[in-house]
Formats: structure tokens, sequence, C-alpha cells
């Protein structure tokens, strides 16, 4: 397994528990990333969320699915969690540290410190992650015969909690949900001028030889405000479900903030990943009501992501059409989100595995969130390709239900569909890793629906 990051440490550990040796390599702290702070496995960069829970949610649909099975990574989030709504959020740290615990304490699992330059010959799991470093990033794209492609993603500002006006700022959840999220509440007036601020920013300015190529579900919010005036305000601003209890009213635009470590002392902005400079950073945060006198603890970063043309060179087994003794997993396979890395590193490890066992690969069923994501990446157009968070169009629709008095199909609404397609989904995964993969196999709890919100 080459890197310790969501996915190689999903795949050292699935693959381990099904009694095979694992020899797991991290560059980390040998050498580090531009984003990565520690030499812990599985370290959050980007966010401290792993998507919305429960049975309107997608990712809801692939954390149970990998509570099934025992994943490692989704196990220890649970036990990591934060109050945060309708969505998995961990402290970050707590995290890490049970991860890295369980991957350096398994008894056959030798962790490798230090560079990999080059793809090892045998059975490997490249999960390298999104800052694949040049040397072995080369190297898979000799192996692969592929070009390699890059992207930028960025970190969102956190804030220390003493600093923010609660005069100002309120706590609630959209729709009434629970109370997680603190709201900044902003004017017409007020939007107006820290819109015309964020315009303003410096921005990171990359070198002639990097292309700035956003993925659309991390963009920088300089990025969403060049779309337009209002683009923020009805994306990561919006103020939809949120009553300020000083007027009773939605707002202009809000500004959330979501729990960062377990005590509540660190709050990161929703939505506001940034690659702005410092400087022009804190002046934006400082013009959002009720982050006046803000503290940033730490700012927002931007860094480049490394990731393959997944349809060019991955079957759905997440194994390599040049050379099916390597699989990729994570970020580099064409995936983004924490949740998704860590669930291809699982089914990467697993076959992995059963490839040293001396048996068939698998891919998940077609109405579970991890086979649809998976056969996505193997089919997708290879033409603009980027990376895929999972969402309910990767898996088939319902079939339709007649209406008895028109004769016509009746359409449903989310609330009503989303949940059978999460049973369906859970039923036959659950159904393909015990009767086909051969794994012991745990019905998970699953949390009731809830109203969609920004996690949704």
């Amino acid at each position: 397994m080459i890197g310790g990051g969501l996915a190689g440490s999903e795949a050292a550990l699935a693959a381990a528990r099904l009694g095979v040796q694992v020899r797991l390599h991290e560059m980390r702290p040998v050498k580090m990333t531009p984003a990565h702070r520690s030499g812990n496995f599985a370290e959050l960069v980007c966010s401290n969320s792993l998507g919305g829970e429960g049975e309107l949610q997608s990712k809801g649909l692939l954390q149970a699915e990998l509570r099934s099975v025992g994943g490692a990574i989704v196990g220890a989030a649970d036990a990591s969690k934060l109050p945060a709504g309708n969505a998995l959020a961990v402290e970050r740290d707590e995290f890490s540290a049970r991860v890295t615990a369980a991957v350096r304490e398994h008894p056959l699992i030798e962790v490798v410190e230090g560079e990999v330059e080059a793809v090892p010959d045998g059975i490997v799991v490249i999960a390298s992650g999104p800052l694949t470093s040049d040397a072995l990033a080369a190297d898979v794209a000799r192996v692969t015969g592929s070009e390699r492609l890059s992207f930028y993603d960025a970190a969102a500002p956190v804030i220390a909690f003493d600093s923010i006006n609660m005069d100002v700022a309120w706590r609630a959840g959209r729709y009434e949900q629970s109370a997680d999220y603190i709201n900044c509440p902003f004017t017409k007036d007020e939007y107006l001028a820290f819109f015309g601020a964020l315009e303003q920013a410096r921005s990171h300015t990359p070198h002639d030889w990097e292309k700035l190529e956003f993925f659309e579900g991390c963009m920088p919010i300089e990025e969403i405000a060049r779309r337009g005036i209002d683009t923020p305000r009805f994306g990561p601003m919006s103020p939809k479900g949120l009553d300020d209890p000083k007027t009773g009213r939605w707002p202009y635009a809000v500004a959330q903030l979501r729990q960062e470590d377990r005590e509540g002392r660190m709050w990161s902005l929703v939505g506001f990943q940034t690659g702005l400079k410092w400087g022009d950073q804190k002046a934006v945060v400082n013009l959002i009501p009720g982050l006046e006198s803000a503290e940033i603890v730490r700012y927002g970063v931007m860094h480049r992501n490394t990731y393959l043309n997944a349809p060019l060179v991955l079957e759905s087994t997440l194994q390599l059409k040049a050379d099916p003794t390597k699989l990729v997993a994570g970020v580099l396979a064409g995936t983004e989100g924490y949740l998704e890395s860590a669930a291809t590193g699982w089914l990467a490890g697993t076959n992995a595995a059963r490839l040293a066992l001396g048996l068939q690969p698998l891919t998940p069923p077609a109405e579970s969130m991890l086979g649809g994501l998976t056969r996505y990446l193997a089919s997708a157009n290879p033409k603009g390709f980027q990376p895929m968070n999972v969402n309910w169009a990767l898996v088939p629709e319902l079939p339709a239900e007649i209406n008895e008095k028109t004769g016509k199909p009746r359409k449903l609404g989310k609330r009503e569909k989303r949940p059978v397609m999460f049973r369906r989904g859970l039923n036959a995964f659950m159904t393909w890793a015990q009767a086909e993969a051969g794994l012991t196999v745990t019905p998970p709890p699953v949390r009731e629906p809830e109203a969609v919100g920004a996690e949704g």
C-alpha cells in the first residue's frame, strides 16, 4: 500500500482483516506536503465533515455500507463525532489518532516511512493521494500509460470561538434541525460590502507550470464570487431555513461556522475554502457580521491535487487496465471527498487481498453507492473528466409507480424515494458482501430522515 491517508489506511486495514500481510508506505513525516501538519495517518486537511447522514443522503448510504462491513475510517469517525446537525463531523486530531493507532498496532501491517518514487512490483494499492510526489506521479503515469491531470483544492479558515460576537451571530440549524451551526447574518448592504472586498482580495498566483482547474465540489469562495454577485448567497451563503431570532426572517445572506474540535473552541467557515493571501483573507473574514474581531487560528490554504483520468485507466474493481495487479484508490482514482476516498480504499484493499489469496476481484452491486461510484469511474466520459462525489444519480432510479386513477407514472419526491433507494442499496451491498465477498456483515444503525440541508 502506498499512502497513509484515508484511502491507504482503509485499504491496509481491509486487507489485513482478510489475513493478508501488508506493507504500508507513507512519506510523512520524513517528507511533508504543503497541506499536512503531522505524520499521523488519515489527517484531515480541507474540512472535518464526512458528509450528511441518514436515509436522505447519498453519503449516508455510503457510510452505512462501510459500517456494515466494519470500515475503519467510518468507525473512527463515529467514535470521534462532533455535533453538526445531519453531518458526520469529527474532531480532527482524535480521528487521526484513532486511525493511526489501528494501523500501527495491527500485527499484519508493517509501516515503512519514507517516499516511494516508483511503483513496486507485485500486488500494489496506490493511494498516494492528491499531493502525490512528482517522482511517484510520473511513474504512475508511466504504469498507466495515461496522462496525469491536476486541479486545485482549498481549505477554509478556522476561527477561535471566543472571538465570535454572539450578540450578532446565533446558533441554529436549517429548517429547525439541531442548533449545531453558528450563523452570521448579512443585510444587503453588508453583503455588498463583503462581496466588493472579496472581488478585490489578492489570491494565490500559480506558477507558469501550474494550471488552475478547480473541482466544483470544493470551489474557493473567491472563485464562486467571480461567477456573479448573487452566486455566493445562492450557494454556501444561502439563508434558506435560517430564521434570524432578531427579525424572525431569513437574512439577505448567511455565513455559517461548523464546530472543529470537541471542546468547541474552534469553528470553520462552511463553504469558505479559499486561496486568498492571508492578509486579504483576514480583512475579508472581518467583514462578516459577528466576525469583526475574529481570530483566525488556521488560515485557508490552496494546494494542487493530482488524479488520473479514471475512465481511461481503471476497471470498476479499481484495478489498472494496464496491470491488474495494481489498484488505485482515493483522489488519485478520481474520487472527491473523505468518505469516497475511504470507500475506494476499502474496496481496493479488499480486492488486493483477494488477489493475494488467489480469488477474483469484485465490484459491489450497482444499487449500492460504492458500486455506483466505481462503475462511474470506469465508464464516465474521459473528455474533461473531473473527480466525483457520491450522489443519487450514480445508482439506478426506482421503477416507476403507476397512478391507479390516471394510469400514468407517479412522480415521487426526494423524501419519499430516497429512503427506498437507501434501503435497496444497503440491502444489496450487505447481500453482496456476505454472499459473494464472504465477509462478516452487521446491519448498521440508520439515522431517521431529516430535512435536506446544506450537507444534503
